[in-house]
C-alpha cells in the first residue's frame, strides 16, 4: 500500500510566553481513517514564539479529504508543564490540496486539542458525519462544564461564575503586555497621589483652582477645554449630544405635568419673537428625565450622609443650533420646596442646579449606559457564545473578536470597582447598594429597540437635532458593520429556513434573551430568531454594543469628568429647595473631598485608557474565518470603517472641540477596559 506525505505547518503566537517545551504530536483525521499518532519534531528547538515550524507526517494511506486533527501535548523530559499558544496548524495533503485549521487558543498542562478544518460549517452540514457531529455535541459540552452563569444582583443580567481572575479560564485572560500595562497603570495613578499627600486628605477643596492642580501630568486637550467651558450653558448642553452619554436626551412635544415650566418663565432664553408653546411644536425642546433615580438610597462615605437628586431638565435648540438648559427642577415632584432654577437665577444657584443634574447624569451614565448596556451585555454574549456554539460555526467565528477581554475586565470590575468597598461604594452618592438598585431598575426598563442605534434615535426624536456627532458617527458604524454581518449571514445561511432550524443559532439566542433580558417579553428582544434579516439585526446590534456603543461612552471618561465640578460623583450637602443662599463655599462644600475626588479621578484615568495590546475595530489578525468570500467581506468592511475615519477627519478639522470616540481606528473591536 502506497505511503501518503502530509505537508504540516504549526505557527505559534509571537508573544511573550507563547512557546511550550512540551513534547507536541498530531494526528490527522480524514473521511477514510486517520494516520498514527506522530510526534512533531525537528532538530533544535521547535515551538518558539513566532515560529512557524514545518513538518512531514505521513500515513500508511491516503485520508481523504481532512477533517479535523488531534494535537497532543504531552511531558518532556525534566521540563515543568507549560502552557502554549498555537495560531494555527496548515497541512497540504499529498494531492497538493491545502487545509487550515484555525487555533488561536492557549493549551495548558499534557492534554489533547482535537481542531476541525477551519470552514465555517452549520449543525445541518455535519449531518453526513457522525465523527464531527459529535465533536461539535462535546465541545460545547466542555464549554458549558467550564463556563456557568452566576448572579451578582437581583434582577441583572447574569455573569460569568467566577469568584476571582485567576480562577478564569486562560483564553479569556488578558495578554501579558495588556495585564503588565493595565497594573503599572493603576500603581502610577495612586503614586501620584500619595506624592501629593492628597489620599489621606478629608477637607473640602478651598479653592476650584486646586482641583485642576491635582492631576497636572494627565491632562488632555479636552479635559483643559473642560475645566475651562464648564459653566457655560452651551457647554452643559453640548455634553448631551458629544459627552459621555450621548444617549439620554429625547424630544419633548409636550411639557409633563410634573415639570410646571411657564413661558415668563423661559421667555428671556427663547429666541425674539417665539414662544415656549411654539418651540415645542416646532421640535426644538428637549427634556432630559432622571426618574429612575427615585428612591434609591444613598451612600455614606467616611460617615458623612451624601445625596442625590433626581432632577428633570429643559433644553432648547437656538437657531443658531446651540442645545442651552432653560429649566431644571431638582425633584420629581413640583411644590414651593422644589423650586424651578433658571438661568437668570443668581450665577451659583444655577451652576449649583446644573451640578445637581450633572451628578444625576453620572450615575445614569456609569450605572445604566455604561456598565449595563455595554459591559454586563456584552458578558452575556461572551458567555452565551461560549456556550452554545462550536468553534467552526460561522457565528461563532464572526463574534469571537468582539468578545475578547471582556470576561476578565467584567471580572476585575466585580473585584475592585463595583463591589462593596470597591472604588464606586468609596466616591460615589449612590455606592454599591445604590449600583445595584440602579443597574436593576435600569434592566427592567430596557429594550432591543433602544440597542438598536437607528431605532434608539427615532424613539428619542433626535434625527434633526444640530451638531449631534455621536448619532452622525453611530448611524455610519452601525449601516458599516450592518453590511457586513449581512454578507457573513447571507453567505452560510442562503434562507430563512436555515436560520429556523439551527438548534446552536437558537440555543444561542434564547439564552441571551433569558440571562440579559430576564425573559421579558416587553423588552422587545427576540428568544429566537425566524430570518436572516432579524438575525443580521441581533448581529449587527451586538457588534454595535461591543465595540462603538463602548468606545462612545467610555473613551471619553476621563476627558469630560477629569475636571469634579463637571461630573461630580457624590454630593455632600442636600439639594437647595430655595433660591438666593448658594455661595462658592457653599459649592466647594457640596463637592466631594480632597481624598474622594482622587479616587474618582484615578479610577476614571485607569477607565479611559487604553492598557496595550488593542484592536480596532475591524481589525482582525485571527484568520478565524478561512474561505476566501468572508475575508473579502472583511476587507469591504475594513475599507468602508477607512472612509468613514476620513469624514470624521475631515469635519473635527473645524470644530473647536473634535469629536472622535466613534473614529474607527480609535474604537476597539471589544469591551477590554
Amino acid at each position: 500500500m502506497a505511503m501518503a506525505s502530509y505537508k504540516v505547518r504549526v505557527a505559534t503566537g509571537n508573544f511573550w510566553g507563547s512557546g511550550t517545551f512540551s513534547s507536541i504530536s498530531i494526528t490527522l483525521v480524514g473521511s477514510k481513517g486517520q494516520s498514527p499518532k506522530q510526534p512533531l519534531n525537528n532538530v533544535g528547538k521547535d515551538f518558539i514564539p513566532g515560529a512557524v515550524d514545518e513538518y512531514e507526517v505521513s500515513s500508511d494511506r491516503d485520508l481523504g479529504p481532512l477533517l479535523m486533527i488531534r494535537l497532543h501535548k504531552e511531558p518532556y523530559l525534566f521540563f515543568p508543564e507549560d502552557s502554549w499558544y498555537c495560531n494555527f496548524i496548515q497541512l497540504t495533503s499529498p494531492q497538493g490540496e491545502i487545509y487550515r485549521f484555525p487555533c488561536y487558543q492557549w493549551v495548558e498542562g499534557h492534554r489533547t486539542l482535537e481542531l476541525r478544518e477551519g470552514t465555517g460549517r452549520l449543525a445541518c452540514e455535519d449531518a453526513e458525519s457522525p465523527l464531527l457531529q459529535r465533536h461539535r455535541l462535546e465541545e460545547v459540552k466542555v464549554r458549558q462544564d467550564c463556563y456557568s452563569w452566576a448572579e451578582f444582583g437581583p434582577g441583572i443580567p447574569q455573569c460569568l461564575a467566577v469568584e476571582s481572575i485567576e480562577e478564569m479560564d486562560t483564553n479569556m485572560k488578558f495578554s501579558f503586555t495588556k495585564l503588565s500595562t493595565f497594573l503599572l497603570r493603576s500603581k502610577l495613578t495612586k503614586v501620584e497621589m500619595k506624592l501629593k499627600g492628597l489620599l489621606g486628605c478629608q477637607q473640602s477643596w478651598k479653592k476650584m483652582e486646586d482641583i485642576r492642580r491635582v492631576f497636572w501630568f494627565n491632562r488632555t486637550q479636552v479635559s483643559e477645554y473642560v475645566a475651562d467651558h464648564w459653566m457655560d450653558d452651551a457647554f452643559f448642553g453640548y455634553q448631551y449630544l458629544n459627552g459621555v452619554n450621548p444617549v439620554v436626551i429625547h424630544n419633548c412635544p409636550e411639557m409633563p405635568a410634573n415639570f410646571p415650566v411657564t413661558q415668563e418663565m423661559v421667555a428671556t432664553s427663547l429666541a425674539e419673537g417665539t414662544s415656549l408653546e411654539l418651540e415645542l411644536q416646532k421640535g426644538n425642546i428637549f427634556l432630559v428625565d432622571y426618574k429612575i433615580l427615585q428612591g434609591i438610597p444613598t451612600n455614606t462615605i467616611q460617615g458623612q450622609q451624601q445625596y442625590m437628586a433626581v432632577p428633570l431638565c429643559l433644553l432648547y435648540q437656538t437657531p443658531s443650533g446651540d442645545l442651552m438648559p432653560i429649566a431644571i427642577q431638582l425633584s420629581q415632584t413640583p411644590g414651593p420646596d422644589n423650586p424651578i432654577f433658571l438661568p437668570s437665577d443668581p450665577e451659583w444657584d444655577w451652576t449649583l442646579a446644573k451640578m445637581w443634574v450633572r451628578n444625576a447624569d453620572f450615575h445614569v451614565h456609569q450605572n445604566i449606559s455604561h456598565l449595563l448596556r455595554t459591559h454586563l451585555l456584552a458578558e452575556v454574549f461572551a458567555v452565551a457564545t461560549l456556550r452554545q456554539l462550536p468553534m467552526c460555526h460561522p457565528i461563532f467565528k464572526l463574534l469571537l473578536p468582539h468578545l475578547r477581554y471582556t470576561l476578565q475586565i467584567n471580572a476585575f470590575a466585580r473585584v475592585r470597582l463595583i463591589n462593596e468597598g470597591g472604588m464606586m461604594d468609596q466616591a460615589t452618592s449612590a455606592g454599591y447598594r445604590g449600583i445595584v438598585s440602579i443597574v436593576g431598575k435600569g434592566t427592567q426598563e430596557m429594550t432591543y429597540a433602544s440597542l438598536c442605534l437607528p431605532d434608539d434615535i427615532e424613539a428619542r426624536g433626535v434625527a434633526s437635532v444640530s451638531n449631534y456627532y455621536y448619532r452622525d458617527d453611530g448611524l455610519k458604524i452601525w449601516a458599516a458593520v450592518e453590511s457586513f454581518v449581512s454578507n457573513v449571514v447571507q453567505f452560510y445561511y442562503k434562507d430563512d429556513d436555515r436560520v429556523q432550524s439551527d438548534p446552536e443559532l437558537q440555543a444561542w439566542v434564547l439564552e441571551i434573551f433569558k440571562e440579559a433580558f430576564k425573559s421579558r417579553k416587553t423588552s422587545g428582544a427576540p428568544s429566537s430568531l425566524e430570518t436572516i434579516a432579524e438575525l443580521t439585526r441581533f448581529l449587527t446590534m451586538a457588534i454595535f454594543t461591543c465595540s462603538a456603543q463602548h468606545a462612545a461612552v467610555n473613551s471619553g471618561q476621563y476627558d469630560f469628568g477629569a475636571w469634579i465640578p463637571n461630573i461630580p460623583p457624590t454630593m455632600r450637602r442636600p439639594p437647595p429647595t430655595v433660591k438666593g443662599t448658594v455661595t462658592l463655599e457653599h459649592v466647594l462644600e457640596t463637592l466631594p473631598p480632597i481624598n474622594v475626588t482622587c479616587i474618582a479621578l484615578s479610577s476614571l484615568w485607569l477607565l479611559s485608557n487604553e492598557a496595550g495590546d488593542r484592536r480596532p475595530l475591524g481589525c482582525y489578525p485571527d484568520e478565524h474565518f478561512t474561505e476566501e468570500e468572508p475575508k473579502r467581506f472583511i476587507a469591504a468592511f475594513q475599507g468602508r470603517l477607512a472612509e468613514i475615519s476620513k469624514e470624521i477627519n475631515e469635519r473635527n478639522k473645524s470644530l473647536p472641540l473634535p469629536y472622535n470616540y466613534m473614529n474607527p481606528p480609535e474604537v476597539e473591536n471589544s469591551i477590554s477596559i
